[in-house]
């Protein structure tokens, strides 16, 4: 079988910045996403009938990826956990190892459950399927990610509420032993160095929010510091919080949780090998 003569002109617009590889995956990715078309079908010519308006979006939507433009916000939504998320400029994009943290939650048994840093929603709604008694809430300073993620909670029909909160700034408030039933603290915070940005590709430092990447040098753990101390205030002895951390940094998060009281310290591995996850526990002793 011999893929469409449009597939490769595509493919071509595509190879402009991406490899070979890439620029493949790539096409079949959006003729799959916005044509409908399988692989098979790819493969059989079918892209060749699809309608000239159709492929003229198409080729435009290649255009902009080959500008560098991440595919997700072409295309205007991600998949996670199962969930369509809708992402766009100035909002994260959710990525596979966030995944991985949100599946180290299901042995829990939450009420209710907080995100803080909760950018599209996409921890805080993947939560909400698998428990969907619990109360859930998002937390973010970003106008533009609540936004976003109010959008993707309506359209999936899951009941989040999602507030603006500055997670760094930590309020005198009752202590979590005040609330009834088990509470989960999760987060996936800043945690790159900004002296991790020349390691990192420019699809994603050119167009992703750098409020919601980017740490100091001189405080990579700020954000794990006050989550910690957000537990003092959500959290009732025994409760999980869970968070996704720097690779660099797991067994400081770790050590850092511990200093602030919290018990059974765990760090989990990622899908691809590297620590991604700390839990803990809260205890009496962080009061």
């Amino acid at each position: 079988m011999t893929p469409s003569d449009f597939f490769h002109t595509l493919l071509r617009t595509l190879q402009a910045s991406l490899s070979d590889a890439e620029a493949q995956t790539v096409a079949f990715w959006l003729l799959d996403d916005v044509a409908g078309l399988s692989r098979s079908d790819v493969l059989l010519g079918r892209a060749d009938l699809l309608p000239t308006g159709l492929k003229a979006r198409l080729e435009q939507m290649g255009g902009r990826i080959a500008a560098g433009e991440p595919v997700q916000y072409v295309l205007g939504h991600t998949d996670f956990c199962g969930l369509r998320i809708g992402v766009a400029p100035g909002v994260l994009i959710p990525r596979p190892e966030t995944e991985d943290v949100v599946e180290s939650c299901y042995g829990f048994s939450p009420r209710r459950i907080y995100d803080l840093c909760t950018g599209s929603g996409c921890m805080a709604l993947a939560l909400k399927l698998r428990f969907p008694a619990a109360q859930v809430e998002g937390w973010d300073l970003s106008e533009q990610a609540l936004q976003t993620a109010c959008e993707n909670a309506e359209r999936l029909q899951l009941d989040v509420t999602f507030r603006r909160v500055d997670v760094l700034n930590i309020p005198d408030g009752p202590k979590g032993e005040e609330n009834r039933g088990t509470s989960l603290l999760v987060s996936n915070p800043p945690y790159v160095c900004e002296s991790e940005r020349g390691s990192m590709q420019s699809v994603v430092l050119d167009h992703e929010p750098a409020e919601a990447l980017f740490v100091p040098d001189d405080d990579a753990l700020r954000y794990y510091r006050a989550i910690a101390r957000w537990g003092r205030v959500l959290l009732r002895d025994g409760d999980p919080i869970v968070v996704e951390v720097n690779r660099r940094f797991a067994t400081d998060v770790a050590r850092l949780l511990e200093s602030e009281g919290y018990a059974e310290t765990r760090v989990l591995d990622d899908r691809y090998g590297n620590q991604r996850t700390v839990q803990a526990r809260r205890c009496c002793a962080v009061d």
